[in-house]
């Protein structure tokens, strides 16, 4: 109620107006005097604070800028006089750290892989990504396109790809459906693009704002005829970082479509962050131009031993280049008899898809060692089970093993995952969709067959108490 004071222990009355005032400032400046006082409360420093302020007040005059200063001190200063009993404090933060989406890891990393055009049409929950990327367009010469509708959106990003840029686009599953005739233009033009496909429920407009894992198998189906694209499905940001990086050099280096997959609940989550580690990013170009590579008679889609193809950039030497949604010869010109087409075929298909799979690295394995039950997830289940395995395993042998690159399906050359499934006693498959898609998916691939199912399938995302019921009930 308006007026009425608070005398309990865990209540501090600040006078956010009189601190604002007293020392030269304005009204206005109360909001300041309000963070230096949570700062002051919290034990933690003021220096991070001057910092956003500087950024934020970078046009203003430094009278207004030092007036700014002097209201936060108030408020910190009161606070820490005034709250010496307060019940709460938080651990001291040692350096900088970030706190971000997975949608804005995924769009910095493809910022960081040299992303230059992003085009789509806003659909819930890819949006943040074209909204992140479009904030930095100016800083990194980024032209972002919201498109009339996804038709029109993974088309320009084809185009921009073509035309010699690193393009990407991103959508949900409704606007997925809309954009599969464009993924089968780029298998068959070897176009290199980036796909963000951010799940929400459907069928139709289903759940717009809830969460599920229910188009792995759309991705991984979607297009007509047959030819390679990878699939990512990142656990966190930094994973969604990484991969978004990962995912262009991949696309890149096999002109192949790629796949970055998330959800409504881990696009939106946001989390903390130390780093990511810089050093593990890619930095290989493909492309190449000249004329001594692409001058004369240049082939598009010359057969290689690889199956991929010279890439060269339209307009910088004197080659013509040219390819078709036909199906075509190694100039790229239409072609209709039998021969072409089955070396096509295995070109985009059976030569690259071996050198793609090599390049999948194998799932993470968390927990114990020897695990007498192994908890299988993807994607956005990565903090939950992770969690989870904490806890149990104070009082039972278990590990984690979750997937992060879905497809091609990881080899066990490094990591022999499934002699770790095949020697535990329990294996539990946990899905945010109804029918255990991945599940299907890994027993289709590698013949193994999980013991037992976690699924959820009414929007919302698990809570760590309700699973870990969940998970006792299966291993007792």
């Amino acid at each position: 109620m308006l007026g009425e004071t608070f005398a309990r222990p865990n209540f501090l009355g600040v006078p956010f107006l009189d601190l604002a005032t007293s020392g030269g400032g304005d009204k206005v400046m109360s909001n300041i005097v309000a963070i230096g006082a949570v700062l002051g409360m919290l034990g933690m420093g003021i220096e991070l604070l001057f910092d956003v302020l500087l950024s934020t007040l970078k046009k203003k005059d430094e009278d207004t800028v030092s007036r700014n200063k002097v209201a936060a001190i108030a408020g910190y200063n009161y606070a820490g006089h005034n709250c010496v009993q307060c019940s709460f404090s938080v651990v001291q933060l040692s350096g900088r750290k970030m706190l971000l989406s997975t949608n804005d890891a995924i769009a910095s990393g493809a910022i960081a892989s040299g992303c230059k055009f992003y085009s789509a049409y806003p659909m819930t929950p890819s949006t943040g990504i074209m909204l992140y990327i479009a904030g930095k367009a100016m800083e990194y010469g980024i032209i972002v396109e919201q498109a009339e509708d996804e038709i029109s959106a993974i088309n320009m990003a084809l185009g921009a790809s073509f035309a010699g840029v690193r393009a990407m686009t991103g959508t949900s599953g409704g606007g997925f459906a809309l954009m599969v005739e464009g993924l089968s233009l780029a298998a068959m033009t070897e176009t290199p693009i980036v796909i963000a496909l951010a799940q929400r429920p459907g069928p139709a407009t289903g759940l717009p704002t809830k969460t599920e894992q229910g188009d792995l198998l759309f991705a991984l189906h979607a297009g007509h005829g047959e030819f390679p694209r990878v699939i990512f499905a990142p656990g966190n940001p930094e994973q969604g970082f990484l991969l978004a990086d990962k995912a262009f050099e991949i696309s890149q280096k096999y002109q192949v479509p790629v796949f970055i997959m998330t959800d409504q609940y881990l696009s939106d989550t946001q989390w903390t962050i130390e780093h990511f580690d810089l050093d593990d990013l890619f930095c290989n170009e493909y492309r190449i131009s000249g004329e001594e590579a692409c001058g004369g008679k240049y082939k598009r889609h010359a057969f290689t031993d690889s199956g991929v193809s010279p890439f060269c950039i339209p307009g910088l030497a004197s080659g013509l280049v040219v390819t078709d949604s036909d199906e075509h010869d190694e100039e790229g010109h239409i072609v209709e008899d039998a021969a072409t087409r089955i070396k096509m075929v295995d070109k985009r298909l059976f030569k690259k898809l071996p050198l793609i799979k090599k390049e999948i690295a194998p799932p993470l394995l968390y927990g114990h060692d020897e695990p007498e039950i192994v908890v299988i997830g993807w994607g956005s289940t990565y903090g939950l089970i992770r969690e989870a395995v904490d806890i149990a395993s104070k009082k039972k042998k278990i590990a984690m093993l979750h997937f992060s690159e879905i497809y091609p399906f990881p080899p066990v050359d490094s990591f022999d995952y499934l002699s770790v499934l095949k020697g535990a006693k329990t294996t539990i498959c946990v899905e945010q969709n109804a029918t255990g898609q991945f599940a299907r998916l890994m027993k289709a691939e590698t013949g193994f067959e999980c013991g037992k199912m976690i699924n959820r399938y009414d929007g919302r995302p698990f809570m760590l108490e309700e699973f870990l019921g969940e998970l006792y009930a299966r291993i007792g």
